[in-house]
């Protein structure tokens, strides 16, 4: 199967039909944005460009373990990069990870959803 699929017929000319693999990415997308401390994590990326673990640690106001747990599922999810600085990871937004959840939540807005196979 191709990543995304064109549906025929008079119902659905020309809509792409996206992939399971594309909503599984999707999915994981919105689940690491799911919580309250990995919407503060990305908040200070956005707010300092770059930061170093302890400095998140700090800002966020949870344990060290804790925001590991939380930068490992936004690392996981594409939407962080952790670039190792011995002895220290520093964090970066990766900017074009989000645009495939932006443009299914675009779709949404818009009242144009992908339509099903038929």
């Amino acid at each position: 199967m191709t990543r995304t699929q064109t549906v025929t017929g008079d119902s659905g000319a020309g809509t792409p039909v996206p992939d399971p693999q594309e909503d599984d990415k999707l999915a994981r997308l919105a689940k690491a944005l799911g919580h309250p401390a990995r919407i503060r994590i990305i908040r200070t990326l956005l707010r300092r460009r770059t930061c170093i673990g302890c400095d998140i640690v700090e800002e966020i106001g949870l344990a060290a373990s804790t925001t590991s747990e939380h930068l490992r599922i936004l690392k996981e999810a594409g939407l962080i990069i952790g670039e190792i600085a011995r002895p220290r990871v520093c964090y970066s937004l990766d900017p074009t990870a989000a645009k495939p959840l932006m443009d299914f939540l675009r779709g949404i807005e818009a009242g144009n959803p992908p339509r099903l196979p038929e």
